[in-house]
């Protein structure tokens, strides 16, 4: 008994992120707003947008390079199994995908006949199920068609379907290590809710999972371990079942935040006008 008490001691610190250590690094800067972060495991690269600009930057072991311009005002992006870029454009309201052509095609663009909002943040699980979030900010709210901010699913096969239609603004989007889970962040209610996903990718369950978050939330990731990485005021860290972590002040308010690297133990972190980078020590959970 002393014994398995003892491997429950050491096992329990082991298993405990270490946040001592963190170093926020600046990797570049001078852009106008920066968005929408996702790293390539295939490719080795890293896409990020430069919203205002109407650029999607590309970094890789040469530097940084222009991917594509115009974007649309591209604002969240990601990649799924097939390697193929999808992304959210804020000014053509539409969600578009790159084939392997580099071609873009439309994914989304009306809800029962009326214009999208502006698709902002984007995720694809491993089996291609889409979803994404249409809120509206700024000007944008000016330009709307429907009278509701959505959370939308688009199935491999099949129409898309409207997952939510909540109170504030939908912002960032994730998933679960083992994609069961779906989380939303809402940015007018500082807080995340997560939906349960079934194989099929329906949503039930939906509840507030996290309440009260310094700052409005805007993007977000997961690690391995189930771990929420939100950006906010700074970037807020909670467990999977909501308990506050850890706070890690960047310098500028970040936007959104993505793990890379070949070890998937970098975050990538857009704010504002600059990309920084930290070095975790826990891997991210693959977005896709």
């Amino acid at each position: 008994m002393k014994n398995l008490l003892f491997a429950i001691a050491v096992a329990v610190p082991l298993c405990a992120q270490d946040f001592s250590d963190l170093h926020v690094e600046k990797v570049a800067g001078g852009y106008q707003f920066l968005e929408g972060p996702v790293w390539s495991k295939e490719g080795g690269f890293l896409l990020f947008s430069d919203v205002p600009a109407s650029k999607v930057m590309k970094m890789d072991t040469d530097g940084i390079k222009v991917f594509r311009t115009p974007s649309g005002k591209t604002n969240g992006n990601t990649i799924d199994a097939q390697g193929r870029v999808l992304s959210c454009e804020s000014e053509g309201r539409r969600v578009v995908r790159q084939d392997k052509k580099g071609n873009w095609e439309t994914l989304a663009d009306k809800w029962e006949g009326k214009k999208l909002n502006a698709p902002n943040d984007i995720v694809v699980r491993k089996d291609g199920h889409i979803y994404f979030t249409d809120p509206a900010f700024g000007d944008q709210a000016d330009k709307r068609e429907l009278d509701f901010y959505g959370v939308y699913h688009i199935p491999p096969k099949g129409p898309m379907e409207l997952v939510a239609k909540p109170t504030g603004r939908p912002n960032g989007i994730a998933f679960s290590p083992k994609g069961n889970l779906l989380y939303v962040a809402n940015t007018d209610e500082r807080n995340i809710r997560a939906y349960d996903l079934d194989k099929s990718g329906k949503t039930s369950n939906e509840r507030v999972l996290i309440s009260n978050i310094d700052g409005p939330p805007d993007g977000m990731r997961v690690d391995e371990k189930g771990n929420l990485w939100i950006t906010c005021r700074g970037i807020a860290v909670y467990t999977a079942e909501g308990k506050f972590l850890h706070f890690i002040e960047i310098g500028e308010a970040p936007a959104n935040i993505a793990f890379g690297e070949s070890d998937m133990e970098t975050l990538y972190v857009t704010a504002r006008t600059s990309l920084y980078r930290i070095r975790t020590g826990v891997k991210g959970a693959v977005q896709h």
